[in-house]
């Protein structure tokens, strides 16, 4: 339980040093909100068009009596609207960074040159950096889009399905959205998606600590655009004790930090 602290800290602090670094809190922001009116538009497109959909799909309750008939298709269009919730909430990190690639990897490297010690860089070009982040946040996302199935279709369960499944999406939903952000410093030390996911299956309750309150946050995409600078810098700062040398002292995720202003 220690480490769902652990990884609630580094979020904190995360956020602390994005609000302390007004210039890259500012640039941060940029990527987020041209993600955000495009999602904008296609979960208000969703919203709008959730019940044809379900109509289409359903044709052969068309002669279903009442309340039959309302009550399975209103249930599938909550569930589809949820369902492009879970999606949306899970890609829009996908989608933000790979937008904000190098905004969010100058960012990345200023968390680590105002905490002390390396500043690990890449020396690929960008179209090659691009590539990788899109090529790994597809089989990510592919991944995510499974599990997303499965919960969905698990979903029609009475009870369990509108209590456990909704918990267990957001561990889920946590879990990857931490991935994502963590790729962006793991990345630039040269650690290939095997390596990466190899490294956070390691300390799961510390990714879950740090990705699940943020999931919950995520789901206000207001709130999602200005959390994205602190939760770059904050993954950041938990890959820099992932990886710090073995016999190394990991900083606490509580401490204040010691960057110097923007």
């Amino acid at each position: 339980m220690s480490d769902l602290g652990a990884g609630f800290g580094y979020l904190m602090k995360g956020q602390r040093w994005a609000f302390q670094h007004g210039r890259w809190l500012g640039f941060g922001l940029l990527p987020g909100l041209v993600t955000l009116v495009v999602y904008a538009g296609a979960l208000t497109g969703l919203g709008y068009g959730a019940d044809d959909f379900v109509a289409w799909a359903t044709p052969f309750a068309d002669d279903w009596s009442s309340p039959w008939l309302g009550l399975l298709r209103n249930t599938l269009v909550v569930l589809v609207f949820v369902f492009g919730l879970f999606l949306a909430v899970i890609t829009f990190t996908a989608v933000t960074l790979l937008v904000g690639q190098p905004f969010y990897e100058s960012l990345s490297e200023e968390v680590d040159r105002s905490e002390g010690g390396e500043v690990p860089r890449s020396d690929l070009p960008l179209w090659r950096e691009l590539w990788i982040s899109a090529r790994d946040s597809l089989r990510i996302l592919l991944r995510v889009a499974l599990y997303g199935v499965l919960l969905f279709a698990l979903g029609f369960i009475p009870v369990i399905g509108q209590t456990v499944v909704p918990a267990v999406g957001f561990c889920v939903s946590g879990y990857f959205l931490a991935q994502e952000l963590t790729s962006v410093a793991l990345q630039r030390r040269g650690m290939v998606l095997a390596d990466r996911l190899t490294l956070l299956r390691g300390r799961r309750m510390l990714v879950l600590g740090f990705g699940v309150p943020l999931t919950l946050s995520f789901l206000v995409p207001v709130v999602a655009v200005f959390l994205m600078p602190g939760a770059v810098a904050g993954a950041t700062l938990l890959v820099r004790d992932l990886v710090a040398p073995e016999g190394a002292e990991p900083a606490s995720p509580y401490a204040p930090g010691q960057g110097r202003p923007a």
